[in-house]
């Protein structure tokens, strides 16, 4: 019978995950579950994908802002901290920094403008061009902010987050100054000691730091890299990747993605008899033209996959073909030196204009960015996505 769909991506219901739960059990009884109310063929190169927050849940890694705040106070002690470049979120961040300045005397905050590393703007391009400022150049006060654009209130949240930032540091009886500044190293005006909260950009931020003299320069990544007083942590990504759980608590991003993705794999394998590929995702890369956001606020989007999801896609474009190669084909004709070409293709297409306009992103960033359009962030309840086909090319019946 001949195949007449391509990719298929299902989310899963689960039950909901709380700490301590023996999470690769849950899963895959849940896909076995659905596969077989569904009557669904469970095929070799099957993807599960599992949300990092089940599996961060699943392995109790919190902390509080108290811990945050003792981390902070050990390495930077009563020096005054420039926290440069942190993302405009109450769930991503705003813990973050009322842990940071629960542990600190006075804090510099460095906001970039006109927005944030992934999108979320304090004010807009036309703004800043009307009032003539070069945000790559000029540094702004408080005063001179508010001077040039009043209250800006965020467009989905209906927050002020200069306003809301500075809150967050006064109520922990810390001293607040606010700059706004696209310069890494204007900091240094201020102050030696640096936290570099920006997450893509942080190996640049910290080494100019380090280059031009700063005394400490730790990123997110080196907060919560160990556990303080038994609390969670990550000692790869630190506080990068966390959640706000509760008004006091964070979810860190998990620990040991890798080895949970290979022992789901192993499980789902074993119980199936298919090669069930898997992976941990976080937020997609994608970004969103109404709001000008890039989803991407966690340091990767998967931090923990199989060895069958590593690489980049080696994919032809049809419609190159169509129009080229086989432009004097109709049919059933045209369909068999397509299925032909590709089952006969280069293992490496890499600069073949055969290819040109296929996406070179690598596969992990690409079915975890599926996965997390699937799940959602809401109220779906499924976790745990289950992906067919995505490997198949039209030359696969």
């Amino acid at each position: 019978m001949a195949r007449t769909t391509g990719v298929v991506s299902r989310g899963i219901r689960c039950p909901i995950i709380k700490q301590g739960d023996d999470l690769i059990t849950i899963v895959k009884d849940s896909v076995l579950e659905a596969v077989k109310e569904e009557n669904i063929k469970v095929r070799d190169r099957d993807i599960v994908g599992v949300t990092e927050a089940v599996v961060a849940r699943a392995q109790g890694n919190y902390c509080s802002c108290d811990d945050i705040a003792k981390d902070v106070k050990a390495k930077f002690g009563d020096s005054t901290i420039g926290l440069i470049f942190p993302i405009l979120s109450r769930n991503r961040f705003s813990l973050i920094l009322k842990g940071i300045a629960r542990g600190a005397k006075k804090i510099v905050l460095m906001l970039s403008y006109p927005s944030d590393e992934v999108g979320n703007h304090l004010v807009s391009l036309d703004q800043v061009d009307e009032e003539g400022i070069n945000p790559y150049s000029d540094v702004l006060t408080e005063e001179e902010y508010r001077k040039h654009f009043g209250y800006q209130k965020h467009e989905f949240t209906g927050v002020d987050y200069v306003e809301f930032y500075k809150e967050l540091i006064t109520n922990e009886d810390c001293e607040a100054e606010i700059i706004f500044a696209n310069n890494a190293l204007r900091i240094l005006d201020k102050t030696d000691a640096v936290i570099c909260a920006d997450i893509h950009t942080r190996a640049r931020s910290k080494r100019l730091l380090k280059k031009a003299g700063a005394r400490i320069v730790l990123g997110l990544d080196e907060l919560m890299n160990k556990s303080v007083d038994g609390s969670g942590y990550n000692a790869e990504f630190g506080l990068l990747g966390s959640n706000k759980a509760t008004e006091n608590t964070l979810k860190l991003f998990p620990r040991d993605a890798q080895a949970f993705a290979e022992g789901l794999s192993k499980a789902l394998s074993e119980a199936t008899g298919k090669n069930v590929e898997a992976l941990v995702y976080g937020d997609g890369a994608f970004k969103d033209p109404q709001g000008k956001i890039w989803e991407l606020a966690d340091p990767v989007v998967s931090p923990g996959f199989t060895a069958g999801l590593l690489g980049l896609p080696n994919e032809v474009k049809l419609k190159y073909l169509a129009d080229n190669d086989f432009a004097q084909l109709k049919g059933e004709e045209l369909k068999a030196a397509m299925k032909d070409f590709i089952a006969h293709k280069n293992s490496d297409l890499k600069g073949q204009m055969v290819s040109q306009g296929t996406t070179p992103r690598k596969i992990t960033d690409l079915i975890g960015s599926l996965c997390d359009l699937t799940s959602g962030s809401g109220d779906k309840g499924t976790p745990v996505i289950f992906i067919q086909g995505y490997f198949d090319t039209y030359a696969d019946e």
